[in-house]
């Protein structure tokens, strides 16, 4: 058998087991630290997703409660709120090591016509023409063998000065999955939440020159709107800003865009920014 790619490997820890009514089993995988918040709000938003007939994803609020851990099961409790005739609401714990580590809120809506409007998409050079973040970051941390394999690509518009300068509180970065995606909507909502979690902390760190190496981030809480059916099968550019940061906790706000320019997503995102004791 071929080696799994890291695309492959994601797409297996999506695919939940289910152990009872509104009950699943989510696998993690083996590594250091602590686990992705984005790997298990994509899985939270599996489990909710099996238990709704009709609609998309269109919002999600997750509150990540604990440290996630690598190579240890997660349980993911359904509660089935609100089943309307446009709306379906879902509210999921995930439970690690019996204790609850992400509560999450979940909409699903059908298709509706009435207004619609966007902000431009912003400009940015193609993903072509702009370098790999594992690239810059293993440059950053001078450990080549920092490189890590992702199951998203991801090229950065506006690099980390790597001396630590301080810069503008905004981000562009261009991300796609490393590999084709099976045509099922669900799995493309759960990739679109999974990346949405990349990235942003870095963006509230560029004004006060804390790059890779030189900070400590988690995300507290995170927040997404999905305007348009779910499709991440292709380059999307990930616009993001940092308003306000105090008190160690930096917000930053989120905005995905297709090829064609089109907004298909908004995020709003807070987390811990510290910098370590030496």
């Amino acid at each position: 058998m071929p080696p799994r790619s890291p695309l492959d490997r994601l797409l297996e820890l999506l695919s939940l087991e289910r152990l009872d009514a509104d009950l699943y089993l989510g696998e993690t995988p083996a590594g250091e630290g602590r686990l992705f918040g984005g790997l298990v709000a994509a899985q939270a938003v599996m489990a909710a997703s099996a238990t709704v007939e009709r609609g998309d994803l269109h919002s999600l609020h997750a509150y990540f409660l604990r440290p996630g851990a690598h190579a240890v099961p997660i349980r993911f409790v359904v509660h089935r709120i609100r089943d309307g005739k446009t709306f379906t609401t879902r509210r999921v714990v995930a439970h690690q090591g019996g204790e609850a580590i992400l509560g999450l809120e979940s909409s699903f809506t059908l298709p509706e016509s009435g207004i619609a409007h966007q902000d431009a998409m912003p400009e940015a050079p193609a993903p072509e023409d702009v370098p790999d973040w594992e690239v810059l970051r293993a440059a950053m941390l001078h450990q080549p063998q920092a490189m890590r394999p992702q199951p998203i690509e991801v090229r950065t518009c506006d690099p980390d000065d790597p001396e630590g300068k301080p810069q503008e509180p905004s981000k562009r970065v261009w991300m796609r999955p490393a590999g084709p995606v099976p045509d099922e909507r669900r799995l493309h909502e759960a990739l679109l939440v999974y990346a949405s979690d990349r990235t942003l902390l870095s963006t509230a760190s560029r004004p006060h020159g804390l790059p890779w190496g030189k900070r400590l981030a988690a995300s507290l809480d995170h927040a997404m709107w999905l305007h348009r059916p779910a499709r991440f099968d292709d380059w999307v550019l990930y616009a993001s800003n940092s308003p306000v940061a105090h008190a160690a906790r930096g917000l930053v706000l989120g905005a995905m865009y297709d090829r064609s320019s089109a907004r298909i997503a908004s995020v709003a995102q807070e987390g811990i920014v510290r910098i370590p004791r030496v």
